[in-house]
């Protein structure tokens, strides 16, 4: 073999092992990112069944519902981001700052009937906090500017437009 050639054969071979570690990685990667979703989103196109996502809106006034199964905690709450709603189920304690009307991401998979079976709730964590995620959804629906203030309460997401917002934002007190 002359040099060249030897030279030619190191070149590919690094090249094989590059990508097969670049393949190796990406693949990993891939099979752990959960992704983020509104209730209207999950509604227009649901992910596969065994895809966990986060789902993540406000929790909608008067539809906690807690019960025991098998002596373990179960609740039952739908989730909306003002266009649609997703009834969530959570097996397990609900974190203690969980309140009707009040920001929440859960973690889990969509069931073929529409459901979402939550791993994991996470809450809000004070009166200001929203998940950025779901403060984008909030502004791309037109349900909220923040220029303009506070995110509206759940309960007046259906009547409430950006036209009907204000036109000046709100003073911010100190």
């Amino acid at each position: 073999m002359t040099r060249k050639s030897r030279r030619l054969w190191l070149v590919v071979a690094c090249m094989i092992g590059l990508g097969s570690a670049a393949a190796l990685t990406l693949n990993a990667f891939s099979s752990n990112i959960v992704f983020f979703m509104a209730p209207s989103q999950v509604h227009s196109k649901p992910p596969p069944a065994d895809r966990t996502i986060r789902l993540g809106g406000m929790v909608v006034a008067g539809s906690v519902h807690q019960e025991k199964v098998k002596d373990a905690p179960v609740a039952i709450f739908d989730v909306t981001d003002g266009q649609a709603a997703v009834t969530v189920r959570y097996e397990g304690i609900l974190p203690d700052l969980f309140r009707e009307g009040q920001s929440v991401v859960a973690v889990g998979t969509v069931n073929p009937d529409g459901t979402f079976r939550a791993s994991e709730v996470l809450a809000k964590h004070d009166e200001t906090y929203m998940p950025k995620e779901v403060a984008e959804e909030l502004r791309r629906s037109g349900k909220w500017d923040p220029r303009f203030g506070k995110a509206p309460d759940a309960a007046s997401w259906n009547t409430m437009t950006a036209a009907d917002a204000p036109k000046k934002p709100a003073t911010q007190t100190p």
